[in-house]
Order: C-alpha cells, then structure tokens, then sequence
C-alpha cells in the first residue's frame, strides 16, 4: 500500500496547476451558486413542501418531465462546474446552453402563464418580464463573461488544440 502511495505514476491528478483565477472563480462560482439555490429553496419550502412539492410534481406526465428536466439541468450545471475548473472546453458551452435553456423557459412560462408558478417571473409585458429576467441571470452572465472574455481563459481553453 505504501508503494503505491510513493509512486507519483499511482495518483493522477488532472486539475490543472495552471488555471486562470478567472476560471477558477468561475467554476467555484457556478458550484457555490447551484448548492446554495438548492439548500435555499429546500429550507424556504420545509420538509412538508418539499414532500408537497414532489407530490405535486407527480401527478402529471408533463410536470414530472418539467421536474426531471430542472434536475437534470441542475446536475449538468455543476457537472459544468467541475469541469471549467479541470480546463474542459465543452463545459463552457455546456454552461452556456443550460443558461439559454433556463432564460428561455423563465421567459415562455412567464409571458404565456405556463405552470408552476414557481417558475414564474413578475411582469405584466414582455418587456418588464424580460428586466425581470435580467436581474434573475445577471450573476451567470457575469459568470459566462469570467469563461470566455478574459484573455487567459480562452488560452485556457484553447490550450489543446
């Protein structure tokens, strides 16, 4: 056991030394943002709204595939996360695409009356929806800007090509 311990051959590490603070804060960021979001919302519903929540969400097909989505989003997102920060180019655009995919949803089920409230927005027209909507995502915008504006970040994932 102590061999292998010994060996540097033993232990891959394939986080980067050389990642720009940029990507770094990125990274960390999207991580940070997403586990705060979810202990936020599961401490603001309670044990009995989250069961009520999930319940909810149950009951028909199309809002269990809404449900399933969000999930599915929210583990691609920190997926993303993780891999910003070990220098893989594909988790940018990743980001990126979940961000277009969450705005777009925001904004239809707002403007149309879509449910769950939950996932609504307040604004009576589509421009006042879409200040609304600006404000929401301003703190990923700022975290896409940090992946792909700073000079050392796009050597950063440029590196391999």
């Amino acid at each position: 056991m102590s061999e292998i311990l010994r060996s540097a051959s033993a232990v891959r590490v394939r986080i980067p030394l050389n990642a720009p603070v940029a990507v770094m804060i990125a990274g960390t960021a999207i991580i940070a943002t997403r586990c705060i979001g979810l202990i936020m919302l599961s401490n603001n519903l309670g044990v009995a709204g989250l069961q009520s929540f999930i319940e909810t969400s149950s009951r028909s097909w199309d809002l269990t595939l809404l449900f399933l989505a969000s999930l599915a989003i929210l583990f691609m997102e920190l997926r993303c996360g993780f891999g910003v920060m070990r220098g893989q180019p594909w988790a940018r655009w990743c980001y990126v695409g979940c961000q277009f995919a969450g705005a777009g949803y925001l904004f239809v089920a707002t403007w149309r009356g879509f449910y769950p409230e939950m996932f609504a927005l307040s604004g009576d027209n589509a421009a006042e929806i879409f200040g609304q909507l600006l404000l929401h995502k301003s703190p990923d915008m700022v975290v896409a800007a940090l992946l792909f504006l700073p000079p050392a970040s796009q050597r950063f994932f440029n590196r391999g090509r």
